[in-house]
């Protein structure tokens, strides 16, 4: 009988953990936003401001995530940016450009 608990429970504890991992990544991609933001609207946004998430912990490629997403407001409109796909080791940059546009890129680890 546990070893058909055990047998239910790995895969449900395995699929938990990987959105806890996605949770954190997704929350550091969004606090990479509000510093790259943050440095653009301090600068009087006259140049291009970047913020990056190293080492991302996710171990599968993807977001199970619903809300996998980064809200920007540019110029009076609310847009939203669909994040890319990361893996675990890669590197995501945020980038406010010089026009308040923004976005979101991923490097290889090693920056590959």
């Amino acid at each position: 009988h546990i070893a058909v608990l055990v047998a239910i429970a790995i895969p449900v504890f395995t699929s938990q953990l990987e959105r806890s991992r996605e949770a954190t990544d997704l929350s550091n991609i969004r606090a990479a936003y509000a510093e790259a933001m943050a440095d653009y609207l301090a600068s009087g946004a006259a140049t291009q401001k970047t913020a990056t998430v190293s080492n991302v912990q996710q171990t599968t490629s993807g977001w199970t995530i619903d809300d996998a997403k980064l809200y920007t407001r540019v110029n009076g409109t609310e847009t939203s940016i669909t994040l890319p796909n990361i893996v675990k080791g890669q590197t995501v940059t945020v980038t406010v450009a010089a026009d308040g546009s923004v976005t979101v890129n991923v490097t290889a680890a090693g920056g590959e």
